[in-house]
């Protein structure tokens, strides 16, 4: 088997992404909330440990969904009709995405609340 070029790595990498965030569902939705994460710590300005913090978590989550993703297609594609071993894998990897929401949103919470709470406390 040839081995490809890293372009020709990159360009299939990207490629994926460009599948991912165009054609499944929690690939947009999950595009969005990073969106409206990065406008807000754009709009508050925060710091920069804040910014990898955010960062990091966007990328986790992100990643994570993309891999839940494939799981899912490959897990389609091997076993089409109901299986327990399926469905285990699928519920799984689906848990890895919740999971990493679920921190990214406690980090979130940890770095935006102080701020919107502090806004508030000014326009009062």
């Amino acid at each position: 088997m040839k081995q490809q070029t890293i372009l020709k790595a990159f360009i299939n990498a990207f490629n994926g992404m460009k599948y991912f965030f165009l054609h499944e569902r929690n690939g947009k939705i999950q595009l969005c909330v990073a969106a409206a994460v990065v406008a807000l710590a754009v709009g508050l300005g925060v710091s920069t440990t804040d910014w990898i913090a955010l960062l990091v978590c966007i990328a986790m989550v992100l990643s994570l969904e993309m891999l839940n993703s494939a799981l899912e297609k490959l897990s389609n594609l091997v076993q089409e009709d109901y299986h327990p071993v399926i469905k285990t894998v699928k519920d799984v990897a689906a848990s890895a995405v919740l999971f990493a929401s679920l921190i990214a949103a406690i980090i979130g919470c940890i770095i935006f609340l102080p701020k919107i709470i502090h806004l508030i406390g000014q326009w009062q």
